[in-house]
């Protein structure tokens, strides 16, 4: 009998999170004089390295290039930085941190700065033909209110988390129109059309989860267009319709037994007449005919007796 040995699963590590944090920069206008006054005085004793000759002519030569060649690396790690906007530095393929520091800041000249924007954005889906969560096809597209707060994670997580953005923001509205129903058949159940509200703040939930791996914030998301497809438009309003006169219908009558109820209870109360059950029934009928019609009723007046 022969006994197989346990198969090992190897697991492989998490990836790297990487993470914003400050980087180190300086204000930039004592280096950009410094720069400037390094790289006149390299030029100048250049010039004057021409008129001598011999060893003095070749230390002047020396002297000259190296003050030009860190005048030059002054002024190449000149950074300027408006407000809205941050630069990523990065050294050799690693990520050294983030300035947001505004004005003219001075960093490794040895470094790549990349320009990234902190600023609030808008994105607005494009309309979008979903079916609902009854099988409906209707058409929806929202807009989102999103920024940058972590470029660390917007550089390096993501490629291009502009359109990570708007992809996963159509995502979400598709998934969103596709958990709920246009308008709810059941009292208490959520719908697009009835909860905009709940179904907003669900919308701006998943869409911020979606997208946090990039570093964004989600600051509201609303839609902006919600209806049925044209296919069924129609149809969809004739229904619509047929709801609202039942549920006015239903309100009618409702309406109209209470008030048959209290002209009865009224008339018992105060012995105004006495009824029988016969004539109780022709008076509610009668009564109901007269309140739950849509037309103008008229009058008959009985000249006999309360039985003719």
């Amino acid at each position: 009998m022969t006994t197989q040995a346990p198969v090992r699963t190897e697991q492989r590590p998490a990836p790297a999170q990487v993470a914003e944090f400050a980087a180190w920069s300086t204000p930039g206008i004592k280096v950009l004089v410094a720069g400037i006054v390094g790289a006149a005085a390299a030029i100048a004793l250049l010039l004057d390295a021409r008129g001598q000759a011999g060893s003095t002519a070749a230390a002047l030569d020396w002297a000259g290039a190296i003050l030009l060649i860190a005048a030059v690396l002054l002024l190449a790690g000149l950074t300027p930085v408006v407000p809205g906007q941050a630069r990523v530095i990065q050294l050799f393929g690693k990520y050294r941190g983030t300035t947001h520091a505004t004005g003219l800041q001075w960093v490794n000249p040895f470094t790549r700065r990349i320009k990234i924007s902190t600023r609030i954005r808008n994105h607005e889906t494009a309309q979008a033909k979903v079916n609902d969560a009854d099988g409906n096809p209707i058409e929806i597209a929202a807009v989102v209110v999103w920024r940058v707060h972590d470029t660390a994670k917007a550089v390096y997580a993501v490629d291009e988390y502009t359109k990570f953005v708007a992809i996963q923001t159509e995502t979400a509205v598709r998934h969103i129109a596709s958990s709920y129903p246009y308008t709810s058949q059941k009292e208490g159940d959520l719908s697009l059309r009835e909860n905009v509200d709940e179904i907003t703040g669900q919308l701006s939930a998943e869409i911020a989860d979606r997208v946090r791996p990039a570093g964004v914030d989600i600051i509201e998301s609303r839609l902006t267009r919600l209806s049925y497809a044209a296919e069924i438009a129609q149809a969809m309003l004739r229904q619509q319709a047929a709801s609202a006169v039942v549920g006015a219908r239903f309100r009618i009558v409702e309406g109209a037994v209470g008030m048959v109820q209290l002209a009865l209870k009224r008339l018992e109360e105060e012995g105004v007449v006495e009824l029988d059950e016969e004539r109780k029934a022709a008076m509610v009928s009668n009564l109901l005919v007269v309140l739950c019609s849509e037309q103008a009723t008229q009058q008959v007046v009985n000249t006999g007796s309360l039985y003719q």
